[in-house]
């Protein structure tokens, strides 16, 4: 199969995903540890899509993730530049979850389409995640959420620097036993080490138009849930914006 380089070129990108759309969920689970099922529901719990609500879950793969967003009556279009992972996923149909394909530098969506707009372990792999990030906003209606669940650096710099040399070498390991595609997995570990801290990517969130910024490390900071929303507000009754999370946030 083919391999990503680190200037991400979405066609090398998508072809590197096709090749492992078969097998992804399960290389995600092993991975990690069965940690990836505990992320999605932090991930669903911030986005707490309500009766009626449109979600946009960006690089969706397989649509696993999305159809956490449709318990309580949302509905979630589950959108991948990877063809073959969509076509993976289309062969388990769940209710509430549609299948687009889109690219995140150019969503094929109206301006203000969504009420919440979330994208797991899929920004580190946009070619330009600032245009990512506005394009997110461009599409999500004003008061509406935004969550980002992304790979994040353990605190302290020798821990995080062991911690990398660890990814570089257990993940292609593993990666090439389950699926014999360990060259994704290389490209894994060096983006992982490639990402901005958290902070950074705050900051970053925060210059592409969002506001309310703020984050909750999971996993010691394995992984980060960094969430936020559109300037401008629709009035409900009770003064909440629909769908917004009660849970208390982690503010760094």
């Amino acid at each position: 199969m083919s391999r990503a380089q680190l200037d991400k070129r979405p066609g090398d990108v998508a072809a590197m995903f096709d090749g492992l759309a078969e097998r992804y969920d399960l290389l995600n689970d092993v991975l990690s540890l069965g940690q990836d099922r505990r992320w999605r529901r932090v991930v669903a719990r911030a986005v707490a899509a309500g009766p009626g609500e449109r979600v946009l879950d960006l690089a969706a793969g397989t649509g696993t993730s999305s159809r956490a967003f449709t318990g309580a009556g949302g509905r979630c279009v589950a959108c991948d530049f990877s063809l073959g992972m969509l076509r993976a996923g289309a062969r388990h149909p769940a209710v509430g979850v549609s299948f687009v394909a889109g690219d995140a530098l150019a969503l094929p969506f109206r301006d203000r389409s969504f009420d919440a707009v979330t994208i797991s372990f899929g920004l580190r792999n946009v070619a330009d995640p600032q245009a990512g990030l506005a394009e997110m906003l461009r599409v999500t209606r004003p008061g509406g959420r935004l969550v980002v669940c992304e790979f994040g650096h353990l605190p302290g710099r020798r821990l995080d620097a062991l911690y990398e040399r660890y990814l570089a070498a257990a993940l292609p390991l593993v990666a090439r036993r389950l699926s014999g595609h360990a060259e994704a997995y290389s490209y894994l570990a060096e983006s992982i080490a490639d990402w901005p801290a958290q902070p950074e990517l705050a900051r970053r969130i925060g210059a592409a138009g969002w506001e309310a910024v703020r984050w909750r490390n999971l996993s010691l900071g394995v992984v980060a849930v960094h969430m936020a929303r559109r300037p401008g507000s629709r009035e409900v009754p009770g003064g909440r914006p629909p769908g917004a999370s009660t849970d208390r946030p982690c503010v760094r």
